[in-house]
C-alpha cells in the first residue's frame, strides 16, 4: 500500500522497488501540469506583451513555445520508468559516473529559477490581494514576510515527498483551472482581440525591424517552461510501474504541456487588457504584471486571485524543489533528502530576496530562463540520443556507482566521464549562449550576426545532435554498455568492463536489468 501522506518519504535516488511503483502515467500528467498549471505562468504568458507584441502575435507565439517545448520534453518521460531513478542519476550512463552531477547541476539552476518565480509571483499577488481587500500596507516588511511564509510552506511539502507532493498537485490541477476559468467570465467585458502592440503599420522603421527578435524572445520564454521539466520528469515517473507502456508514459507527459495553454493564455489576455487600461504596469523599464492585474481586477475576483497564487504558487515550488533536493542527496552524501532539500531552499530563498530587492525581476526572470533553455536543452538532446543508441537498455546497478561512493561498472568510461556526451553537451551549451539574443534582456557575443534573432536555442539543438552521433561513429564506446541487441547507428568496442568495486559492492558488475520491451 502507498505509503501515508504524513509519512516523511524515505526513498532517496537508488532504484524505486516493484512494490513500491504504484504512480500512474495520469499522477505524472497531474504533477507536471499542476506544477505548470500556475500563477508564475501567467507571468511567462505576459511577456509577449510586455515585448510589444500584439495579441494574436503573442498567441501565435505562446502556442509555438508550448508545441516545441512539449516535443522536446516528452522523450524525457522514459527514463523514470526504465530505470526506476531520477534524470540526472540516468544521465550516467551517457555522460559517465562522474558526468551525472550535469544533471544536478541543470535541476539545481532550474529549481532556484521557477521556485523563485513561483514565490515572488504568488507573493505579490497575495499582498497586492489583501491590499485591496483589507488595506494592507504594500511595503518590504509585507513582501518579505509573504515571501518567507510561502517558501517555508512550500519547503515543509517538499520535505514530505512525494506522496505529499501528489496530493497537493490533485487539488491544485482542479481548482487552479476553475479560478483560471472563472478569470476568464471577469475580465470577459474588457478582453480586446483586435489589441495591436507595438509593430503596426504606422510604427517606424526602427521598431518594426524589431518585430521577429521579439517574437522569437517571446516564444523562447514560452518555450522555457515545458523544457524546465526536463531534469525532473525522472523525478517522478519513477514511481510509474516498468511494464507501464511508454506511450503512455511519454503521452501524459506531452499533454501536461498542452494544458498549461490554460494558464499561458489567461496571462497573455490578462497583460492585454493591462497595455490598454493601465499602460503603466507594463511599461518596459519597470513592468508589474501581478500590480496591473490587480488593478483591472473586479473587486469580487480579488479573493480568487490570492487563492489563485497560494494554490498554483505551492504546486510550482512543490515540483520544481523535491527533485533538486533529492538528487543533492546523492552528490552530497553527508546529505539526508531532508537537509538537502532544506538546503537548496535556503539557497532559494536567498536568490528571492536578493532578485526581488537587489535586481531587476523582469531581467533575472528572462535570463535565467534562456540559461536554463541552453544548457538544459543539449543535455536532454543527449539522453534522448542515448536512449535511442542503447536500444532502451541499461543496467541499474552500474547507474548507482556514483551515489554509492563505488568506482567502476559498464558506464565508468574514462575515470568516471565519458567525454563523448560531455564534450557534445557543453560544445552545444555554450553555443547556444553565444548566439543567445533576448532583445533588451540578455544578448550573447555573438547574438547580433543573425541581425538581432535569437537562433542561440536551433543552434544548441543542432550542434548537440549533429557531435553526439559523430562521436558515437569516431569514437566506439564499450559494447558491455549496450544491451544484448547491441548498439542502434554507433559503433562499439570490445573492451573489458571494470569491476565495480567500493562500499557494497558485489562480485563483477552488477547484474543487469533489461527495460521493459518497447511499446
Amino acid at each position: 500500500a502507498p505509503s501515508a501522506l504524513t509519512e516523511v518519504e524515505a526513498h532517496s535516488v537508488e532504484r524505486i522497488p516493484d512494490a513500491d511503483r504504484t504512480a500512474t502515467p495520469l499522477d505524472l500528467f497531474r504533477l507536471a501540469f499542476g506544477g505548470a498549471n500556475t500563477f508564475s505562468t501567467c507571468v511567462l504568458g505576459a511577456f509577449p506583451i510586455l515585448f510589444g507584441l500584439s495579441f494574436r502575435q503573442g498567441l501565435a507565439a505562446t502556442v509555438l513555445g508550448v508545441l516545441t517545448g512539449a516535443l522536446i520534453l516528452c522523450p524525457m518521460a522514459v527514463f523514470g520508468p526504465v530505470n526506476g531513478t531520477n534524470n540526472a542519476v540516468s544521465s550516467s550512463a551517457h555522460l559517465g559516473v562522474h558526468g551525472r552531477v550535469v544533471g544536478s547541476f541543470l535541476s539545481l539552476l532550474t529549481a532556484v529559477a521557477f521556485f523563485s518565480l513561483s514565490v515572488w509571483s504568488s507573493g505579490d499577488a497575495l499582498v497586492g490581494g489583501a491590499h485591496r481587500l483589507f488595506g494592507l500596507e504594500r511595503g518590504t516588511l509585507s513582501y518579505v514576510v509573504a515571501y518567507a511564509l510561502f517558501a517555508g510552506l512550500v519547503l515543509a511539502v517538499c520535505v514530505y515527498g512525494f506522496r505529499f507532493m501528489l496530493f497537493v498537485n490533485k487539488i491544485a490541477v482542479t481548482s487552479a483551472s476553475l479560478l483560471f476559468l472563472l478569470g476568464a467570465v471577469a475580465f470577459a467585458g474588457d478582453f480586446d482581440p483586435s489589441y495591436a502592440g507595438v509593430f503596426t503599420d504606422s510604427a517606424d522603421a526602427a521598431t518594426r525591424s524589431m518585430f521577429w527578435p521579439s517574437f522569437i524572445g517571446a516564444t523562447l520564454i514560452v518555450l522555457s517552461n515545458p523544457v524546465s521539466f526536463g531534469a525532473f520528469l525522472g523525478d517522478w515517473s519513477r514511481y510509474i510501474p516498468a511494464s507501464t507502456p511508454r506511450r503512455r508514459v511519454v503521452g501524459a507527459a506531452f499533454l501536461s504541456q498542452l494544458a498549461t495553454l490554460l494558464p499561458f493564455v489567461f496571462g497573455l489576455a490578462t497583460a492585454s487588457i493591462v497595455a490598454t487600461k493601465a499602460p503603466a504596469y507594463v511599461d518596459p523599464a519597470a513592468p508589474d504584471f501581478v500590480g496591473g492585474l490587480l488593478a483591472i481586477s473586479p473587486s469580487w475576483f480579488f479573493l480568487p486571485v490570492c487563492l489563485l497564487a497560494l494554490i498554483g504558487g505551492m504546486s510550482t515550488g512543490t515540483t520544481s524543489l523535491y527533485g533538486t533536493g533529492l538528487d543533492f542527496s546523492s552528490v552530497f552524501p553527508r546529505l539526508s533528502r531532508v537537509r538537502a532539500t532544506l538546503l537548496v531552499g535556503a539557497l532559494s530563498i536567498v536568490f528571492i530576496f536578493v532578485g526581488r530587492f537587489g535586481l531587476d525581476l523582469v531581467r533575472s526572470i528572462s535570463t535565467f530562463a534562456t540559461v536554463i533553455i541552453t544548457c538544459t536543452t543539449p543535455w536532454m538532446v543527449v539522453m534522448m540520443l542515448g536512449f535511442w543508441t542503447r536500444r532502451g537498455w541499461y543496467d541499474p546497478e552500474a547507474l548507482q556507482v556514483f551515489n554509492r561512493r563505488q568506482r567502476g561498472g559498464r558506464y565508468w568510461f574514462a575515470h568516471g566521464w565519458n567525454w563523448r556526451g560531455m564534450t557534445a553537451w557543453w560544445v552545444a551549451a555554450l553555443t547556444g549562449v553565444l548566439f543567445t539574443n533576448i532583445p533588451g534582456q540578455f544578448v550573447g557575443p555573438l547574438g547580433d550576426l543573425a541581425h538581432g534573432v535569437d537562433i542561440g536555442l536551433p543552434l544548441s539543438l543542432a550542434v548537440a545532435a549533429v557531435l553526439f552521433l559523430a562521436l558515437l561513429r569516431l569514437f566506439p564506446e564499450p559494447r558491455a554498455a549496450y544491451g544484448p541487441a547491441g548498439a542502434r547507428l554507433a559503433r562499439t568496442v570490445e573492451v573489458p568492463v571494470p569491476p565495480i568495486t567500493g562500499p557494497g559492492a558485489a562480485s563483477g558488475t552488477g547484474a543487469p536489468v533489461p527495460a521493459a520491451d518497447a511499446r
